[in-house]
Parts: C-alpha cells; structure tokens; sequence
C-alpha cells in the first residue's frame, strides 16, 4: 500500500513539474481592428506614427493617407532588409552590393556605405540598427557580430566567431539575436556578451518580440510562445480568421497579417 502512495505521488510531481514547465495550451482571440486592400510584393511593418512600409518592384515606400514618399536605387540590385526600428534612420540593405543605405523621415538618402571599400574587409550577410550611430553587422569573412559606426567609417567585432549558421536573425538597439539551423535561440548585447535563450518551436516563419516571447507561424497557424520568470514555457495559438498568409508583423500589441490582396489588423494583447 506504502509503494502505490509513493508511487502515485512520484508521478503527480512529475506531472506538475512538466506542467510547470511547458504551462498549459490555450487560445488567444485578437480583436479585428482593420482591413486594406493592398497589392505590393512586401509589406514592411508600421512605425510609431501609423506609416505603413512596403516594398513594390523594388522601390521602397512610405505611406500615410495621401503622404507617399518613395525610394529607389537600381544601381544597387534588389533590396534584401529593411529596418524601421528608427523611422528618422532606416536602415536599406542590399546583400548582392555588400552595401547599405541610410534613410532620413522623407525617404531621402543620408547614406549610402559600400562594406567592400571598408579598411577591415567586411561582407555582411545581417545587419540592422544599433544605438549611437551604429550599425548590427555580422562578418561573414570572420564569422563574427561586430558594430559599425556610420559617422565615423569605424568597425569593431563584438562576439566570437560562431560556430552555426543562421536559419534566422533579428536586431534591436541593444541586441542581436539569432536562431541557429539547430533551432537553438541566442542573443549578443552590444558589449559582445552572448546569451543561450533555449530552443524555439519549429517555424516556418517568426518573429521575436522579446528574449522571453516570439511569435511564429507553421502550417499557416500561428502561435506565441512565452518563458515566464519562474521558467514556465506556454505555446498558444492564435486564432486569427486567414487560412492562409504571407507574413505577420507585430508592434505595440498590434498584429498585422499580410497576405497576398490584403493587410489585416488585429488588437493582441500578449501573455
């Protein structure tokens, strides 16, 4: 009798340790907010002032109401990111070129870098914006993040060379995070210190919100997931009315589902 007791009571702590752990499923209702009819081959994202950016053969926009801007730079091939983190400095960048482009709040350019000409040879495969006229910027040629003034012409490594190549990256003004083809999640603050974030869900596409959350899509469901502080992961899908989309973008609890006619807005609030 004393073996089943502690017997039963071994596998309700398991139970609840596992349930700590990974937390319990569940269903999030975004509020539908809007719906635009759009027809471009990227939708970018949203600033903080309710532009809209987007890509169309090309030229890069900007657009709210009947403001348009427009930029263009055909010498430079076709446009592989876009960093809007800053809407007074957004960030171009044109892998094929090794080269970046830096954009005032009209479109008009500030910028425009050629890594190839740099003193220390750099070939950028990832890059976005940092803080104090810096630039994110990952050396393929030595493997390593580094930073680049953009004032100054100055670059300096922050990281040790990696060891995996990246199935996804993403950067804010103080971090660079990345996803290994592993699945595992890692983040280098701008004084070079890396950070293990554990391992993601399998995704076909995502996006990171936080060192604690992402969102990310498979089989064209989408889902967020969450590691509390007490540890505690929690997947929940998020029941949006598309079947099928291109992209999400998410940005001050509002989730934006870009599919091929059109852009949805939602209202979300996260766990």
């Amino acid at each position: 009798m004393r073996k089943k007791v502690r017997q039963i009571l071994l596998l309700l702590y398991i139970a609840c340790s596992f349930s700590n752990f990974y937390g319990q499923s569940q269903k999030i209702n975004p509020t539908l907010i809007s719906k635009l009819k759009t027809d471009v081959d990227e939708f970018v994202g949203y600033d903080s002032f309710g532009y809209k950016y987007q890509i169309l053969n090309n030229v890069f926009s900007k657009i709210k109401g009947s403001e348009i801007f427009e930029y263009k730079n055909v010498s430079l091939g076709n446009i592989t990111k876009v960093d809007i983190q800053n809407p007074l400095k957004i960030v171009l960048f044109y892998e094929d070129f090794n080269s970046v482009v830096l954009l005032d709040n009209q479109l008009n350019k500030m910028t425009e870098i050629n890594f190839s000409q740099n003193t220390i040879p750099i070939v950028v495969s990832a890059i976005g914006m940092s803080t104090q006229n810096q630039l994110w910027i990952y050396n393929t040629l030595n493997q390593q993040i580094g930073l680049f003034d953009y004032l100054k012409n100055e670059y300096k490594t922050v990281s040790v060379p990696l060891t995996e190549s990246f199935k996804y990256y993403q950067t804010d003004f103080n971090t660079f995070y990345w996803i290994d083809k592993n699945n595992h999640w890692f983040s280098c603050d701008i004084f070079g210190k890396i950070s293990n974030l554990g391992n993601v869900s399998d995704f076909d596409k995502i996006e990171i919100i936080d060192s604690q959350k992402y969102l990310f899509s498979k089989a064209n469901l989408l889902y967020i997931s969450n590691i509390s502080k007490s540890n505690m992961r929690t997947i929940s899908e998020i029941e949006i009315l598309e079947k099928s989309f291109d992209k999400f973008y998410y940005k001050d609890q509002i989730l934006s589902i870009f599919t091929d006619k059109e852009i949805v807005n939602y209202k979300i609030v996260t766990p």
